[in-house]
């Protein structure tokens, strides 16, 4: 086997970590992409926003090859992460996936104690060396996902037992425990209280410091709280992409100004 692993590499002179040009997907007959090309920022939050349907979690998806898991599902263009090519016939997967961590809508921690959660993804990358390491990565990864100070007494429990927002954030934990270097969310906050999504956001915010982040939303003011880089979907097309600001106050394409007011979506 030839697998070729994503090697660690600095971003680009312009701060790109993720290029994507061209891009198109197709599940079976249907066009669900058309033509995507933008860039995504190091050290920085992107929104993607866009009515129910828009084409924004599958083009979330080509970016750590989790479409790679629907049989009927099919990706063309170019995807490059710190310059190599994520969908090169010779790029593991399983190793891209410890590089572009995931987070989903709902939170979905392994039936697994709240310790093994986060130890998951270091032991079967081979991250650590020793029991002492491992546990230095757990509550490091806790303390980026601000949790240790709620769990660090119960480590042994179940993770299932924690509350939704806790939820999410212990697998925010186990996202970033394989040092990632692109954190991709998927509604992250949309199964949550307002205080819990409060808690994420303001987590999303800090985590920017040291990860590319992207998030999908349904919310326009969670987009314009936490990203600093929106892009607007339509109909599996990339309307608009720039600084949040300008997209929210001063949109240059009417289909964007039309969902910012509520006239569409």
């Amino acid at each position: 086997m030839n697998d070729m692993r994503i090697a660690d590499r600095t971003v680009d002179a312009n701060g790109i970590r993720i290029k994507a040009s061209g891009v198109q997907v197709h599940y079976g007959d249907s066009h669900a992409i058309k033509d995507v090309s933008v860039d995504i920022p190091d050290k920085a939050v992107t929104a993607f926003i866009g009515p129910s349907g828009c084409g924004k979690s599958t083009f979330l998806r080509t970016l750590n090859r989790m479409n790679d898991t629907i049989p009927i599902c099919r990706v063309q263009g170019n995807i490059l992460l710190d310059g190599e090519n994520i969908y090169d016939k010779r790029v593991d997967p399983v190793q891209l996936r410890a590089k572009v961590g995931m987070v989903f809508q709902k939170p979905n921690p392994f039936p697994k104690s709240i310790y093994d959660n986060v130890a998951y993804g270091p032991r079967i990358h081979g991250l650590t060396r020793n029991k002492a390491e491992l546990d230095g990565i757990v509550e490091s990864s806790l303390r980026k996902a601000a949790l240790w100070n709620e769990v660090k007494d119960r480590l042994h429990a179940p993770g299932t037992g924690l509350s939704g927002g806790q939820q999410q954030r212990l697998c925010i934990a186990r996202a970033v425990a394989t040092s990632p270097e692109v954190l991709l969310m998927d509604e992250p906050c949309s199964a949550l209280d307002p205080i819990a999504t409060a808690q994420v956001e303001e987590l999303i915010d800090e985590l920017r410091s040291n990860f590319s982040v992207v998030i999908v939303t349904h919310s326009m003011q969670q987009a314009a709280r936490v990203s600093q880089k929106t892009a607007f979907f339509h109909l599996g097309n990339l309307v608009e992409f720039g600084e949040t600001s300008q997209i929210f106050t001063n949109p240059k394409d009417p289909r964007t100004e039309s969902y910012i007011t509520g006239r569409i979506g």
